[in-house]
């Protein structure tokens, strides 16, 4: 795989402003924060960020933009300069602006100026877009995008084309490689398309189920506004991004859902922006979307950790679920549910549990408010994967999964496949690993009959327990003969 190749960016360039100070009263006139000992910040905005967020690894970028005459552009330019290649399209009007007023790096107030759009397509931008081996279109709706659309939907054809999508601006044009939105900006889309534009509601399926409709309709709405846009996008991926809860990938059967690693207490503001430019960088670097899009939440995550775009700005200035004693997996299940909280659920046999397993059921647990694992029995696992397995008896793998402290409970089950087991516990999300990706798996039906859904995660490539198996036979059986027969190759559950 490639490392920092070159990546274009096309989009509509911002100047942001932020006032940050003390708020420790109110003025008297009015009930309304006064502000002392102000510090005054500017940096790139819109595209014009992404840009400078695509280049902070020194990754060379090319930036189609929009500027003019105006003190505005004038400025922006000044902050481009040594971190991007401009290449520029006629401005009518100033260039946007957005003034912050902040108090303790949050936001009380924002000032919106200027209203430039672009003019029309140049040569010199058209030739960059032809030349592009990859590009990320951040389309804030002022003209820059729709005055060189054909020239995308040409590189849309043969090189990665990630498309940031944004209310004022037009639907991506067909066939990139990856749209980004944010969840409202989904449900704006997909509310204006002639199909599957009703919202989805809580599903009324028994006395326990939650008031409020939680993180599941979240995750259900998303997914189901990221399969509308598929569709009418025409687009191979879309990746719906949703905060704090990372985001939703869908391009199969089946979305994946890519958690966020953490939960980030920062400035929001620009994360939108970094994943949209961190996920272009990976797919130009000829990262898989799966890949892409996890290493995007990561890098967004970490932004919004280290103060968003505020804290960006000195670049250019110089739930716990509660632990049940004793209870079995299905009462947890139960009060989960009547607590208003979202119930997940793993399986597999779990056999010389290695670090893929771990990372799966580290990210499935930050997906809801409790984590269940489903665990195969011995006797299923010998059906499944021969006499020799498993190679960890029944109670020692369900102690050591006991023992992780993502996993909330387990239960053990006799069956081949989990169907059984899922109708009791009833889970609102069951996972699985992210190379179940164009399978149709059975527990599919059985979790939609009461308003469930698969995710899909992803998994740490190359860990299998078969295959720890195998060297471990191997090296021990050395001195005494042959080694152990092997099973098939184990997937990550």
């Amino acid at each position: 795989m490639s490392r920092n190749a070159p990546l274009l960016v096309v989009g509509d360039s911002l100047l942001d402003h932020d006032l940050s100070g003390r708020a420790e009263r109110l003025a008297p006139d009015a009930p309304v924060p006064v502000l002392k000992g102000l510090r005054r910040t500017v940096r790139p905005g819109g595209a014009a960020l992404a840009a400078c967020l695509a280049a902070e690894d020194g990754r060379e970028v090319t930036f189609v933009t929009a500027l003019g005459d105006d003190e505005t552009s004038r400025t922006l330019r000044r902050l481009l300069s040594d971190r991007v290649r401009l290449v520029e399209l006629p401005l009518s009007g100033a260039l946007s602006s957005k003034t912050r007023l902040m108090a303790r790096d949050r936001p009380l107030l924002r000032l919106d100026e200027g209203d430039g759009r672009a003019g029309g397509a140049t040569e010199e931008a058209e030739q960059a877009i032809a030349a592009a081996g990859a590009v990320l279109v951040a389309d804030y709706g002022r003209g820059t995008a729709d005055a060189v659309r054909g020239a995308l939907a040409r590189a849309a054809r043969h090189v990665p084309l990630v498309w940031d999508p944004h209310p004022n601006g037009q639907p991506p044009v067909p066939g990139v490689k990856l749209a980004t939105p944010a969840a409202a900006e989904a449900r704006t889309f997909a509310t204006a398309l002639a199909e599957d534009a009703r919202p989805v509601t809580r599903a009324r399926s028994g006395r326990d189920e939650p008031a409020s409709d939680g993180a599941r309709v979240q995750l259900a709405q998303a997914a189901a506004d990221a399969r509308s846009l598929l569709r009418s996008w025409k687009a191979a991926s879309v990746a719906v991004t949703m905060g704090e809860r990372g985001a939703l990938l869908t391009h199969g059967e089946a979305p994946m859902l890519v958690p966020a690693p953490w939960n980030a207490q920062g400035d929001a503001c620009g994360a939108g922006d970094c994943f949209a430019a961190c996920a272009a960088g990976l797919l130009a670097d000829d990262a898989l979307p799966e890949d892409a899009v996890q290493g995007a939440v990561h890098a967004a995550t970490r932004f919004v950790e280290d103060g968003g775009a505020h804290g960006f700005t000195t670049h250019f200035t110089a739930a716990a679920a509660p632990q049940g004693g004793g209870e079995s997996a299905a009462e947890l299940a139960a009060r989960v549910r009547a607590a208003g909280g979202t119930v997940v659920a793993a399986g597999g046999c779990f056999d010389l549990l290695h670090a893929g397993h771990v990372a799966l059921l580290q990210a499935a647990r930050r997906a809801g408010d409790c984590l269940i694992v489903c665990l195969n029995s011995d006797a299923s696992v010998r059906r499944r994967k021969g006499d020799e397995r498993p190679i960890v008896p029944e109670a020692d793998r369900v102690r050591v999964l006991q023992a992780l402290g993502c996993v909330d409970a387990v239960t053990v089950f006799e069956e081949d496949t989990p169907e059984q087991v899922l109708q009791e516990l009833r889970p609102h999300i069951w996972v699985k690993g992210g190379d179940y990706a164009l399978t149709r798996m059975p527990e599919t039906e059985v979790l939609e009959g009461w308003g469930g859904q698969v995710m899909l995660l992803p998994y740490l490539d190359g860990r299998s327990s078969t295959k720890l198996a195998e060297r471990a036979a191997g090296r021990l059986a050395e001195p005494h003969g042959d080694p152990l027969p092997g099973a098939a190759a184990d997937r990550v559950v």
